[in-house]
């Protein structure tokens, strides 16, 4: 008697458990035949697998002996592999010659049944209800609602009703298939948000495995592109970085009207300032007055500003350039800044992209798009190419030295060091010619 039965392949393949055994087998009508095989699993995601692969070698060898001409009990007799278990009743109907060898089993196909047992929906609506209180504030709120946003939009309509117990990595590539060829609103995803969504769909399966829904989360990363094309961030060459601040000082000098004078001189100190200490955007949103202290510094005996710096690696510490200095200072005079006031607050997005439409510098020549993070990189590629050591720049960044030498030095002609690179070794004399001069002397 069958426990339990799931469908797959829509309803082509058959996933059942027949009662006394631990095996789940697998089923399918082709060919005017019924043909089954037990999987020897006893895990249902790796049950379907199973079943698949075995449900396109049974449709291979099936097109294979139609185009041979042969008949259909002739396949069902030259592939003895397929035929597993005979039900225990037949029709009338005999097929001849071959009757009375294998007469046809009379099996009524079933409809497609949902399978028991909690589904997607439930497991995401459980992580996206524990997430926040177990991470105790720990991750930042907008990165929270990005999990909440990718589940509702993206893996809801697809997995939703499904037990999660069905979900495999075979699913999961049919669901970056599908993103792939429709995309969402017209827009085909880029790696990094197919990326992002694989991380949420893990969070929500290892949730379920947590609640013991399912026996183990099954492994749903990308099988083909693991390793991605490295690219350069987007930042301003010296050059570029010119053009930007002149702009703006321009517009700052004389704005299209009066009224945006202020808008347009907390942009120019916005990029000054982010340009000389290399502070993500977010960082800066956060940054008060009290966080900022114009000091000189003991070792370069340079004035600078020493920041305490609040953001996603939690609180830390930057020495600024000295061109962070007047634009802290002119921000803090034009605003007469409160110790707990915000000194930018949000991050200028509209004119910042309006000036760089109008200097044609939205995008680098690779095609990566430029925004206020662009400035972080720049000062990061600046210090490089000054020579500045690697690691104090990650420390004072609050980054790893990794990342800066995949996403910053690889690409700077300026990190390499013609010195060390051009070395010839002296060459050595014959043996001949040596012992020739050993005689002379």
């Amino acid at each position: 008697m069958v426990e339990e039965t799931h469908s797959l392949m829509d309803g082509k393949v058959h996933v059942y458990r027949r009662g006394g055994s631990r095996y789940w087998q697998c089923s399918t009508y082709m060919s005017g035949r019924n043909h089954r095989k037990s999987t020897k699993h006893e895990s249902l995601a790796m049950a379907m697998d199973y079943a698949r692969e075995w449900y396109m070698t049974v449709y291979v060898d099936s097109r294979r002996f139609q185009e041979s001409g042969l008949t259909q009990n002739l396949l069902y007799k030259a592939a003895p592999q397929h035929r597993m278990e005979e039900p225990a009743h037949y029709n009338n109907v005999t097929h001849s010659p071959y009757a009375s060898q294998a007469p046809r089993p009379y099996t009524p196909r079933q409809k497609k049944q949902a399978a028991s047992g909690p589904t997607f929906a439930e497991a995401a609506e459980k992580f996206i209800a524990e997430y926040n209180i177990i991470t105790q504030g720990e991750r930042n709120e907008a990165w929270a609602q990005g999990h909440a946003m990718r589940i509702n939009v993206h893996l809801i309509p697809f997995f939703g009703e499904m037990p999660v117990k069905q979900i495999n990595a075979g699913l999961m590539q049919e669901y970056r298939v599908a993103r792939n060829t429709n995309g969402y609103k017209g827009r085909i995803p880029s790696r990094s948000t197919l990326h992002h969504e694989t991380v949420t769909m893990r969070l929500v399966l290892k949730t379920a495995h947590r609640y013991g829904w399912i026996d183990a989360v099954p492994d749903i990363s990308a099988p083909y592109k693991t390793s991605g094309k490295v690219k350069h961030r987007a930042w301003f060459s010296p050059e570029e970085y010119k053009m930007l601040y002149e702009a703006t000082r321009e517009r700052a000098k004389n704005p299209s009207r009066e009224r945006y004078r202020t808008v347009w001189e907390d942009l120019h100190d916005y990029v000054l300032f982010m340009a000389n200490t290399g502070l993500r955007p977010d960082e800066a949103g956060r940054l008060e007055y009290r966080d900022v202290t114009i000091v000189t510094d003991q070792d370069s005996g340079e004035r600078l500003l020493e920041i305490e710096v609040r953001g996603k690696r939690g609180v830390g510490y930057c020495k600024s350039m000295s061109g962070a200095i007047l634009p802290f200072q002119r921000m803090q005079k034009r605003h007469g800044g409160k110790p707990t006031d915000k000194i930018f607050g949000k991050t200028p997005r509209d004119t910042m992209n309006k000036i760089l439409d109008e200097l044609n510098l939205k995008y680098d020549r690779d095609g990566n798009v430029r925004t206020s993070y662009s400035l972080r990189h720049t000062y990061i590629c600046l210090r490089l190419m000054e020579g500045a050591d690697i690691y104090q720049i990650a420390k004072n960044c609050r980054t790893s030295v990794e990342m800066i030498e995949q996403f910053y030095a690889a690409h700077l002609k300026n990190t390499l060091d013609a010195s060390a690179i051009n070395v010839r070794k002296p060459k050595r004399k014959p043996r001949k010619a040596q012992k020739n001069e050993d005689n002379q002397l």
